[in-house]
């Protein structure tokens, strides 16, 4: 039986990371601690995740397949990249080099002493991607679909809706996040949000809303429609809501020492994917997805770069499929 396919539809992007004492003020000039480039983008950093967390490194092939499909210029920088994900056994066939497009870039700055970011994205040949290029879905056809916003929105739109028809399960992370039209979050399956993001796609009154003590503010993202919805709060943990049935669990953080937080968003999408397609297939428990994918993560902050940072398989600690907590219901942890 062959292995499920997931097919991760966003954007790849060059980095060039700067490590800083601190940010600059306006109009000041720092000398930085260190200067370097590497591969990135979040559609390429969570494909690298699902493929990774798929095998131990020793091995060619994993439990999945992975395909990525986005755009590159046709550049020294999408060489790169291209050729990169390939060497993680990556089906690259649907990255196209378009001439006259400019490779994505991301100017990345971290902080030294604390491992936060911030990213400044070019989106240059991503944004080349378009509606009409997916009239249909390329083929084969995928078990698993993964999006991300760093393409052009109504591409993201037409991809939602494409896969709906063809009842393909959708798991988005809407970073950089804005708003979607209702219709899309029902029409997926997994959500995955950092508590900055949901703020932003629930657009509560609180612009800073604890997640930990949520009341109508998870009412809001409940709302959305998603079946599966997960907030990664950081360094305080992960929530987890079954909405169907109301459960909600609650992970801590591992305990780490963080270097750079830069693509761990992304190891914890990969990993999720990874453990739904694999270990939770068939059994709808995903709650020790959640729990495995805070841990890959975790693996993640503790080494600098993006995709040079995303752990193998055999990195992270073993998947259990008991989450070892019980939930509790939304309703009663409303009131606590």
């Amino acid at each position: 039986m062959a292995p499920p396919l997931m097919t991760v539809i966003g954007s790849l992007n060059m980095d060039l990371i700067t490590c800083t004492s601190r940010v600059p003020a306006a109009g000041e000039t720092l000398i930085s601690q260190s200067f370097d480039t590497g591969s990135g983008g979040k559609g390429a950093n969570q494909a690298v995740a699902c493929a990774r967390l798929s095998r131990i490194k020793s091995h060619q092939t994993g439990n999945v397949t992975v395909r990525l499909v986005g755009a590159v210029g046709n550049d020294n920088f999408g060489h790169d990249l291209v050729q990169g994900l390939y060497g993680d056994g990556i089906d690259t066939s649907g990255v196209q080099a378009k001439a006259g497009e400019r490779t994505g870039a991301a100017v990345i700055i971290v902080e030294q002493q604390t491992g936060e970011n911030r990213i400044l994205i070019s989106p240059n040949a991503n944004f080349s991607l378009r509606p009409s290029d997916f009239t249909n879905l390329p083929a084969p056809l995928p078990d698993l679909i993964i999006l991300q916003l760093e393409i052009p929105l109504d591409t993201t739109l037409q991809i939602i809706r494409i896969a709906g028809e063809h009842r393909i399960d959708v798991l988005l992370n809407p970073a950089p996040a804005q708003e979607l039209p209702n219709w899309a979050y029902a029409a997926v399956k997994h959500l995955i949000v950092n508590e900055s993001e949901a703020a932003i796609i629930t657009n509560p009154k609180d612009k800073n809303p604890d997640w930990t003590k949520a009341g109508e503010h998870f009412n809001s993202i409940v709302a959305l429609g998603a079946q599966h919805v997960i907030i990664t709060l950081g360094a305080r943990g992960v929530i987890y809501l079954e909405t169907r049935q109301k459960k909600l669990w609650q992970f801590d953080a591992k305990n780490v020492e963080v270097v750079d937080t830069t693509a761990a968003g992304d190891t914890f999408v990969g990993a999720y994917a990874v453990a739904v397609m694999t270990f939770a297939k068939g059994k709808e428990d995903f709650a020790a997805a959640v729990k495995w994918a805070n841990a890959a993560a975790a693996k993640t902050v503790e080494r600098r770069g993006a995709q040079a940072a995303i752990p193998w398989l055999d990195e992270v600690e073993a998947y259990e499929a008991e989450p070892c907590q019980k939930p509790v219901n939304f309703d009663t942890w409303q009131q606590r």
